[in-house]
């Protein structure tokens, strides 16, 4: 059996890299208020880890309205799944740790050395390998340079006008520090201590966003990579997670041609194919996401592609949203995939019971056609929500 888990900490698990890391409090409740959400994109007769009661009751009513065939499992019936096949949001070496000691079969984890090398994976020095190998598409942008001591912190600030400097290691919005061509003392103070905790730093040019998108690939763990789908995303102004678009490909491939040529992002994709292949290869196994942008050329007032802003190598939001599109979403119908936080209960509360009168949902044939939709339960002590909200699109469904 595979058994899922949502742990949204470990890209800080994987920056402090002790397997007793505990994770800040917003994370510890982020990952309890949304334990189900495996639920969306677990395969068929797989379980998802979440805590039982709440849970078990949402759950029950999600299968009478979709086609669902997941189970729940409890922290205390671990040893009871000792030999399954354990499926994490991210692997690190604390949650390695958090599963022997629940009782999952070590044999049924990564090695030491396996989880070493996919730390090297997630670190942003190899989105800057896989950038430079980009170089050369045409209506392409994209700058990295590794800079491994203060000088060369110093001379890449004041290089620009406007740079962030980012940890190799670190989560969604965090681990970055924005410049403008001055080596302030506390960037200095920044980068010495980025650079004796993680040896190095991060420097790139800041480009003129125009929209955020991704490419979600899946390794097979036996020299293959696969392109899985397309990925339009929000973010807010720290580059935090805010949600997704629900469209089809073909959507986003007529939507990119407002910008670029559609051969460019053709070009990127199948270019980007070939490299991850060489480095994954046979070397990991799960689902990955390469960030990018749209950016406007500020002399030219032209655009451009940011092929490879940053690489994760695990399970992301894009292709939560990508499955649960195509599982659960019916044709001709649009709409968000969403990931937000309130600072109290009842905020939350209000909000989601006005949702739910405002927008009814509708569900046909086991597909969501319309309205709202949370996809975890909304308890009395939730501050995170995650939810869709969709409706009938007026156009073509290719085109929707």
């Amino acid at each position: 059996m595979k058994l899922y888990v949502f742990n949204p900490d470990t890209d800080m698990a994987l920056a402090n890299n002790e397997e007793n890391y505990i994770a800040p409090a917003s994370a510890r409740r982020m990952a309890q208020d949304l334990a189900l959400l495996p639920i969306w994109y677990a395969q068929p007769g797989s379980a998802v880890l979440a805590p039982s009661a709440y849970n078990a009751d949402y759950l029950q009513i999600m299968k009478r309205m979709f086609p669902l065939s997941v189970q729940l499992v409890t922290e205390p019936e671990l040893p009871d799944y000792a030999e399954s096949q354990i499926i994490p949001w991210g692997w690190n070496l604390a949650f390695r740790k958090r599963m022997l000691k629940g009782g999952i079969a070590k044999h049924k984890l990564p090695t030491l050395e396996e989880l070493k090398r996919l730390r090297a994976f997630s670190s942003r020095e190899l989105a800057m390998v896989v950038l430079d190998g980009l170089h050369g598409i045409e209506n392409c942008c994209g700058l990295a340079n590794y800079l491994n001591d203060i000088p060369a912190c110093q001379e890449f600030v004041e290089k620009y006008k406007r740079t962030v400097l980012k940890a190799p290691w670190s989560s969604s919005g965090k681990g970055l520090n924005w410049c403008r061509g001055i080596f302030t003392d506390s960037i200095a103070g920044w980068c010495q201590h980025v650079l004796d905790e993680q040896e190095g730093v991060i420097g790139q040019p800041v480009y003129n966003k125009v929209e955020d998108f991704a490419l979600e690939f899946y390794s097979d763990g036996r020299g293959r990579v696969l392109f899985t789908g397309y990925s339009l995303f929000l973010t807010n102004e720290k580059g935090a997670y805010l949600g997704n678009l629900l469209v089809t490909p073909e959507w986003v491939e007529n939507w990119i041609t407002e910008y670029v040529p559609l051969v460019t992002l053709v070009q990127v994709r199948e270019r980007l194919q070939e490299l991850l292949t060489v480095v994954f290869g046979e070397s990991y196994t799960g689902y990955l996401g390469v960030d990018m942008m749209i950016c406007r050329d500020e002399e030219t007032q032209s655009y451009r592609i940011h092929p490879c802003v940053e690489i994760n190598v695990r399970m992301n939001m894009g292709v939560a949203a990508h499955l649960f599109r195509e599982n659960f979403v019916a044709p001709g119908t649009v709409g968000n995939f969403n990931i937000d936080y309130y600072p109290t209960n009842d905020a939350l509360q209000e909000e989601h019971k006005q949702a739910m009168e405002q927008y009814p949902v509708v569900i046909e044939n086991g597909r969501l056609v319309s309205g709202y939709l949370p996809l975890v339960p909304v308890t009395p002590k939730s501050r995170y929500r995650a939810y869709v909200l969709c409706y009938k699109s007026r156009v073509n469904d290719t085109n929707d």
